[in-house]
């Protein structure tokens, strides 16, 4: 182990090493919301050197997640394709609606937990 002489210490010198995964909206997310509500797990996955790859994983759950619910709510409330190209307006406000319904219930499940 490496160690620099700052003042008239020596001090471990570590190094975490850079990790490349991309972590997308939800990640970016979640990562907030580790470092505002847990700190403990935060830490403890940078010093592990988990949480890129720990939140890269969370992006895709919850994008995983997001599509399942869309889909099941299109079928409950029967939005079709048919429905898209007769009246293409209140196809886009139903579709955003069910969006935003369905993002919240995946963020109450995945991200804010």
């Amino acid at each position: 182990m490496d160690y620099v002489l700052v003042g008239d210490y020596y001090i471990p010198d570590l190094k975490i090493p850079e990790e490349k995964h991309p972590i997308g909206k939800y990640g970016l997310m979640h990562r907030e919301y580790l470092r505002e509500n847990n700190p403990m797990l935060f830490n403890d996955l940078v010093l592990c050197c988990q949480l890129w790859t720990y939140l890269a994983d969370i992006n895709g759950q919850a994008q995983e997640r997001l599509q399942i619910i869309i889909g099941q709510m299109q079928e409950t409330e029967s939005i079709t394709e048919k429905m898209k190209e007769d009246n293409q307006w209140e196809w886009i406000r139903r579709m955003g609606s069910i969006y935003n319904r369905a993002e919240e219930i995946m963020l109450n499940e995945l991200i804010y937990r």
